[in-house]
């Protein structure tokens, strides 16, 4: 992006001139770094876009201020202001205008900006999200609803008049639905509907396929929701009937558990905040066993931790609070505590008995 750089006016005033072209740099700039393709590259530019000039800095500053101060910007006004948007910033000679139309005109730019990134999704015929391994992406939808993405997600959004439907493909997801009784939120997965008006819940879904039985849990951490079988989607981790949760409760459904009608569910009321640790980039461990803690620090890390010499059936559990992402650092912690020895080779590190 090249823009004018701000100065000080004559006659001593030391405060940068924010331009309406910089203004619309710097809404643009907001845009990017909250949209999917923010990347280490990125970062870097716009590190050196900040540092060419005062008013750069100040001009984000305002408009980072803005964009967090409104609720959302709907693509009706996005749109509605990319005519008249276009228009103002493409003269060569540009008019000063009062502060507030300024960064209210490079909001709206912004707005254009994130609408366009959602429109790129639209060959999914949906607005789809997703998340890398090891990676976590915070969500505004446009009710006023947030979702946290855990590593390794995927699901695809549905508003409609008399719904809000969330379809959870893989993954783990955190949702703090807005209250709106005229429109029930549900997240659809795996064959199940967890409905909810307003609540905080989390949903987990591993697919494992050929590795083994798919698992469906469901944590409720505050409200109340009501958990049924999908009607008209295929798949089996589903309730015999629904199922009203009470906050606290974790339901938890286990293709290995499947009757005749489905998967069998059992429900209990575990540490919350442990369970939900992942939103704080750990993970929780008591008396777990090795291979399941193993298992969850892999999900966040390309280099797995691989058990050898007969781990995978020792008996041995772990406890504690570690970093999730640092797969190394467990694998050196439980090596320490049991006397065993890690070695990385091709591309993982196995955990086993001493040399």
């Amino acid at each position: 992006m090249n823009g004018s750089n701000g100065t000080a006016d004559a006659g001593g005033d030391a405060r940068p001139v924010v331009t309406p072209a910089i203004a619309a740099e710097a809404a643009v700039w907001v845009a990017k770094l909250h949209g999917p393709a923010r990347s280490s590259q990125m970062e870097q530019e716009f590190h050196a876009w900040q540092a060419r000039s005062p008013a750069h800095r100040e001009a984000f500053e305002k408009c980072t201020e803005t964009w967090q101060a409104v609720p959302r910007v709907s693509l009706a006004d996005a749109y509605g202001t990319v005519d008249s948007a276009r228009a103002q910033y493409s003269d060569s000679v540009v008019r000063r205008r009062p502060a507030a139309s300024r960064w209210g005109t490079a909001v709206a730019i912004a707005g254009v900006i994130a609408a366009a990134a959602v429109l790129v999704q639209q060959w999914r015929g949906r607005d789809v999200y997703s998340t890398g391994l090891g990676e976590q992406r915070i969500v505004l939808l446009e009710d006023g609803s947030r979702m946290l993405l855990n590593t390794a997600t995927e699901l695809r959004v549905d508003f409609e008049p008399g719904r809000r439907l969330v379809n959870v493909r893989s993954g783990e997801a955190m949702f703090e639905v807005a209250k709106d009784a005229s429109r029930p939120f549900v997240v659809r997965v795996a064959g199940s509907e967890v409905v909810a008006v307003g609540t905080v819940f989390s949903v987990r879904y591993a697919d494992k396929g050929a590795a083994g039985a798919d698992e469906l849990s469901v944590t409720l951490v505050e409200g109340q929701v009501n958990v049924r079988r999908a009607d008209g989607v295929s798949g089996e981790l589903a309730p015999e009937r629904p199922l009203a949760m009470h906050a606290g409760e974790r339901l938890k459904l286990d293709g290995t558990l499947r009757s005749t009608a489905g998967a069998l569910l059992k429900v209990d009321r575990p540490n919350v905040e442990h369970v939900t640790a992942w939103k704080r980039s750990e993970a929780v461990f008591d008396a777990t066993a090795l291979p399941e803690a193993v298992a969850e620090m892999n999900r966040y890390n390309r280099t797995p931790i691989t058990l050898v010499d007969g781990l995978g059936s020792s008996g041995l559990r772990v406890s504690g609070l570690y970093r999730t992402g640092d797969s190394a650092g467990f694998a050196r912690a439980v090596a320490s505590l049991y006397g065993l020895s890690v070695r990385e080779t091709n591309g993982r590190l196995e955990l086993g008995k001493p040399q």
